[in-house]
């Protein structure tokens, strides 16, 4: 697991499925607002003309020499909710990301957001 004093540690490193196969780099970590510890990924993919930043969990990641691998398969990834590289997360899609890997998704008890970028 990705510990928050290792996050900018880890930054444009490569993100790697199971397989090893590349998904993209990773750009920013989200915490779980309710522990403070990473929950979420963003992995930046496409042209350099066409980036855009994929949520993908870090639940069971693995860090490596220069990777992180995520346990998620890279055809999931590509599929998942996105944002552009400039774009803020909308609090209306933060649950659709949850839903995308059957996850349970625990906004707080005032409807705060469940994820927080660092």
């Amino acid at each position: 697991m990705i510990h928050s004093t290792d996050v900018r540690e880890w930054r444009d490193h490569d993100v790697v499925d199971p397989k090893g196969h590349k998904i993209g780099s990773l750009e920013a970590i989200y915490v779980d607002t309710s522990t403070d510890e990473p929950a979420m990924a963003t992995v930046r993919t496409g042209l350099l003309s066409r980036q855009r930043l994929l949520f993908v969990p870090l639940d069971e990641a693995i860090l490596g020499p220069g990777y992180v691998k995520v346990a998620h398969a890279k055809a999931l990834v590509k599929k998942a909710p996105a944002i552009g590289t400039d774009d803020v997360l909308p609090v209306e899609q933060e649950e659709a990301i949850f839903k995308h890997y059957d996850l349970a998704y625990r906004p707080g008890a005032n409807g705060e957001r469940q994820l927080a970028r660092r």
